[in-house]
């Protein structure tokens, strides 16, 4: 079998190795074969000795032969030690040329053969045009790279030509075992990845693939990586964009680049193109009519005429993702188009474990570090919140010089990421400490009352993140998915707690509560226009969703419901926030030996969690949100 002929590279690097040992060889030659230069009267009293032969004259300067044993009186010696002699004793010497109209006749009484010499100047001539050309062109194509785009080819033509990275096989290196905690999605793709290695499977009955695969999924759940994962399951090439990069400032730019990322794609088919935020591309036409955007609106046009445009026989795929599905065009989610939408959801329980298994690959882990225990005190983190989870664990460990991560690394790490950092060197007058004590306090007990609430792990009045001055740690120790009226009445209630202990023992208030109240304002407002919880305002939801209320943001139409139905929910909100306040304020009444002592042993220690917390715990009464 011959050999593979080597690339570029390495034949440039071969070629050039040899011309720098040519010349590191040639130079000692060439430096030795320099005339020395010694002064203008040393070279005439040479001549007038007549020691100098082959005598040449140019317009600069003159050179001549002469045996190196008559420079001793003329140049110092370790100058002599460095020319050394030629085979015969002789060097070669000039001397810069000075107006002499003597020299002539000098050499002719010592009867020194001379000759003049025309000097060559075309070389220099030719240089002094071509270097400043060169420079100039350099600059230029310089000038001409940064405004088109090393990417782009640097030319100014290129600006119509795709930004779309492509990522071969072995440069993706992202496959379904790297993807976890989404087996769903996983599944519903890997019918993409059969076609993809084995397109006569399908075709075999008169199926195909569906052409458009659009991922959903909050912010971090790893749609991209999902996109990847795909691309190297299949060993296929893999092109990504962004959807904002093909909208610019200039009409048809964006349509153009669509047009070359579609016919990069075919030829390299089979091969997947990814858009990722498809929604800064295809955003819904005509929505804003003040406001209206022709490239955007040409660029989407462009993608729905190649999405009709290409084969679904012929390989190519297109995937895109999205965390806003509700503003896109009707026209891409069409059936022919993006034909099926796959979601990826927040991971549950046994999801977060799978994920947390694959990002402690890379860290030392205790080995008494449960990963179900951890995976049960994230509810509601993303694979990217636990990617970033355990490199903060991984931090932590290492700041305190351990040689493993611990369980209370990923409880630290866990505090910081939902609380914030700690501030100790916050400094807080008594009187602000004392309100924080019993506003969390507040906030603990109501918690440890109520039936239906996340237990309480832990109530710190030691500042953390950018306003908080104390938190309560509540945990979770289930994943829910349905809560209960009587559910959502006990967190309004926990949630003014801290405004309730606030009232019962300073007889005033503060501005601590701030976000309380609006997390309270928020759940009641669900209750009362969402969920249809206030049995006066009936059946009904009152809220819009996202989409009609995108069309609707900049359009001064009539309002869905009356006025008197909009005071009507105004004051169910109220009455509900206000029933969850009493029930806050009645059981840190029937609790206030409770609430006293846990205050001044917060005061102390700044931090209850455990045993402390278990000291307090008040026994549940029967006590629930009253009914509108």
């Amino acid at each position: 079998m011959p050999n593979p002929k080597p690339d570029k590279r390495t034949q440039f690097s071969i070629w050039y190795f040899i011309a720098v040992m040519v010349f590191l060889f040639l130079l000692p030659d060439w430096l030795s074969s320099q005339p020395q230069t010694i002064r203008y009267s040393d070279f005439r009293a040479l001549a007038m000795a007549g020691e100098l032969r082959e005598v040449s004259v140019a317009a600069e300067d003159i050179r001549a032969t002469v045996a190196i044993d008559q420079l001793a009186a003329y140049l110092p010696a370790n100058q002599l030690t460095r020319m050394g002699p030629g085979d015969s004793g002789l060097v070669r010497v000039r001397a810069i040329r000075v107006e002499d109209p003597d020299l002539v006749r000098v050499l002719e009484e010592a009867d020194i053969n001379y000759t003049g010499v025309r000097e060559n100047t075309w070389l220099t001539s030719l240089l002094s045009w071509l270097l400043p050309f060169a420079l100039l062109i350099l600059l230029w194509s310089f000038l001409l790279r940064r405004m088109g785009g090393m990417g782009s080819g640097g030319s100014m033509m290129a600006i119509g030509k795709s930004k779309a990275k492509v990522y071969m096989e072995k440069d993706t290196r992202v496959t379904f075992d790297d993807v976890a905690g989404v087996d769903e999605a996983k599944a519903e793709l890997q019918e993409v990845v059969d076609f993809l290695r084995d397109p006569e499977k399908y075709s075999r009955l008169g199926a195909h693939i569906p052409k458009g695969v659009l991922l959903v999924g909050p912010p971090g759940t790893g749609k991209t990586l999902m996109a990847r994962a795909v691309a190297g399951q299949a060993g296929v090439p893999f092109l990504s964009i962004s959807g904002s990069e093909f909208v610019e400032m200039f009409v048809g730019v964006g349509a153009a680049r669509v047009r070359d990322l579609f016919n990069q794609a075919r030829t390299m088919a089979p091969a997947i193109i990814f858009i990722d935020e498809l929604d800064a591309l295809g955003r819904a036409r005509g929505a804003n009519p003040m406001m209206a955007n022709d490239e955007k609106e040409q660029t989407l046009n462009q993608l729905l005429v190649e999405l009709d445009g290409f084969d679904p026989s012929s390989g190519l795929i297109l995937l895109a993702a999205t965390n806003r599905p509700e503003i896109l065009d009707q026209a891409l989610l069409r059936a022919g188009r993006f034909d099926r939408q796959v979601l990826v959801d927040r991971p549950d329980r046994l999801g977060r474990t799978q994920i947390l298994k694959v990002h402690v690959r890379k860290i030392r882990l205790d080995d008494q570090a449960d990963l179900d225990q951890i995976a049960a005190l994230t509810p509601g983190f993303t694979g990217a919140d636990l990617a970033n989870l355990v490199n903060e664990a991984a931090l932590l460990a290492t700041r305190r010089n351990a040689d493993r991560v611990t369980l209370d690394d990923f409880n630290n790490a866990i505090e910081r990421i939902v609380a914030g950092l700690e501030k100790k060197n916050r400094i807080l007058s008594e009187r602000e400490r004392r309100t924080v004590a019993y506003h969390e306090l507040g906030h603990a007990l109501v918690a440890m009352a109520l039936p239906g609430v996340d237990p309480v792990q832990k109530v710190s009045i030691i500042p953390r993140g950018i306003s908080a001055l104390g938190y309560t740690l509540q945990r979770p120790t289930e994943d829910r998915f349905l809560l209960s009226e009587d559910e959502l009445r006990n967190r309004m209630a926990v949630l003014l707690g801290g405004r309730a202990a606030e009232a019962l023992v300073f007889n005033t208030t503060s501005t601590g509560a701030a976000d309380d109240l609006q997390k309270a304002t928020d759940i009641a407002r669900d209750m009362v226009t969402r969920y249809g919880m206030i049995p006066g305002l009936g059946l009904v939801t009152y809220e819009k969703s996202p989409a009609s209320h995108l069309q609707q943001r900049f359009l001064d139409g009539p309002r869905s419901y009356s006025e008197a139905t909009a005071e009507a929910i105004d004051q169910a909100i109220r009455t509900l926030t206000e029933q969850a306040f009493e029930t806050a304020t009645g059981i840190l009444e029937a609790h206030r030996d409770s609430l006293e002592t846990g205050a001044m042993r917060l005061l102390e220690v700044e931090v209850l969690s455990g045993e402390g917390l278990r000291d307090l715990m008040p026994k549940r009464p029967a006590v629930s949100g009253a009914r509108s």
